[in-house]
């Protein structure tokens, strides 16, 4: 699950500091903002491995101070951010090896130490394509498990055929029958509430989505 940092890494190899206050896939947020997330939540599912069998909140300081960090680390030049994630990624390694019981209970979801890696396996690979830095291709493996995750936001009564071109595709829900087709990682993209590459075509009017579950 590490190697959406080294991806993203190479992203940011040469991005210039006057490129970070650019606007990004999510509402609100610049490539700084982004930047200064994937770190906080990669040192805050490090943090709950380095606390195995001692459930606690996701942040330290909770839902306030994580927002605040954000906020703080948006500032951060390039090469500061590039260290303070490569900072952050060196400590979950460290973290992670030290896990004897992934089945261990957390705070985040009501889940488990796995559940922490999984999602942090969503974050990273769905907010690398939200910084608009050009094309993320998604691994087969990771395209499987992010449309499973995301399979709640299928409203009731849709059956929801996601038809790629260029890889095998997902039927989801049952009721009215909607297919949507494009480019793999564009559908997934789609599903997961990011504005697809490509072009997506559709044989009905594609449902309101749930929120992210």
């Amino acid at each position: 699950m590490l190697e959406g940092y080294a991806k993203l890494a190479d992203a940011l190899h040469e991005l210039p500091d006057e490129q970070l206050g650019h606007p990004t896939d999510l509402p609100g947020w610049s490539r700084g903002h982004v930047l200064a997330h994937i770190e906080g939540v990669t040192s805050a599912v490090a943090r709950q491995a380095e606390l195995e069998g001692s459930p606690t909140e996701m942040y330290e300081g909770g839902r306030p101070a994580r927002d605040e960090a954000i906020e703080r680390g948006a500032t951060r030049t390039a090469a500061e951010h590039r260290q303070a994630v490569a900072s952050a990624v060196a400590r979950l390694g460290e973290a992670w090896s030290g896990v004897s019981d992934w089945s261990a209970r957390v705070v985040y979801r009501d889940g488990t130490l796995l559940d922490t890696a999984h999602a942090l396996w969503r974050e990273v690979e769905i907010h690398h394509r939200d910084l608009l830095l050009g094309p993320v291709p998604w691994s087969q493996e990771f395209r499987d498990h992010a449309v499973a995750f995301l399979t709640p936001r299928v409203p009731d009564g849709v059956k929801l055929v996601l038809t790629p071109a260029d890889a095998p595709g997902w039927v989801l829900g049952a009721g009215e029958r909607v297919e949507l087709a494009g480019a793999a990682d564009d559908l997934v993209a789609w599903l997961a509430g990011r504005t697809p590459a490509g072009e997506l075509t559709t044989t009905g009017e594609l449902p309101e989505l749930k929120p992210w579950p």
